[in-house]
């Protein structure tokens, strides 16, 4: 990767072995090995077996998890949260799962559509839940950096799953407890 950057560098007319720039070939792969640590999790490795068995049927919910991703079409970040929920059916994962199911997808090449529906589908392959509602509200630079430039615009996107889509309540009890308490 460093020699791409190297590359990169050249052709944006840029001296790669000028004093600025002579580390930065190496701090851009490392950075982008962070950034897209994602591909190297599975869902099994980050479940770890924190999985219970519980009596519990009212809904759980973990919002305002921090998200930090990149655009897969321009690779310049998107940021933002996500608010997360199931209705257990007699198994719950571990709150701290949660987040890391939501930082493991988020840290891989993505559309936030794509990473909305992968959270909602992980969460439901893990413990299998009456129902899960995920809902994503992000800004993406490369809204606001290029193209059509609009600083204060969000994205949205939810996936709702078993009673989150088929029962009306569920659904606005879910919204309601996101936009609530803010």
């Amino acid at each position: 990767m460093d020699d791409l950057v190297r590359r990169m560098l050249t052709e944006l007319g840029e001296d790669p072995d000028r004093e600025g720039l002579a580390k930065t070939p190496l701090r851009v792969a490392e950075a982008m090995r962070f950034l897209t640590r994602g591909y190297a999790q599975s869902l099994s490795e980050i479940v770890n077996g924190a999985v219970f068995e519980e009596d519990c049927d009212e809904m759980v919910v973990v919002k305002d998890i921090e998200i930090y991703s990149l655009c897969e079409h321009h690779m310049l970040p998107f940021i933002g949260k996500a608010h997360v929920a199931y209705v257990p059916d007699g198994k719950i994962v571990g709150l701290s799962k949660v987040a890391r199911i939501v930082e493991m997808y988020s840290r891989r090449l993505q559309v936030q559509e794509r990473l909305t529906s992968q959270v909602a589908n992980a969460i439901q392959e893990t413990i299998e839940p009456k129902g899960v509602g995920v809902v994503i509200e992000a800004a993406h630079l490369c809204m606001m950096m290029r193209g059509v430039q609009k600083q204060n615009s969000k994205a949205v996107t939810s996936c709702l799953l078993g009673k989150f889509r088929d029962d009306s309540r569920t659904r606005s009890e879910f919204l309601n407890l996101v936009h609530s308490l803010r």
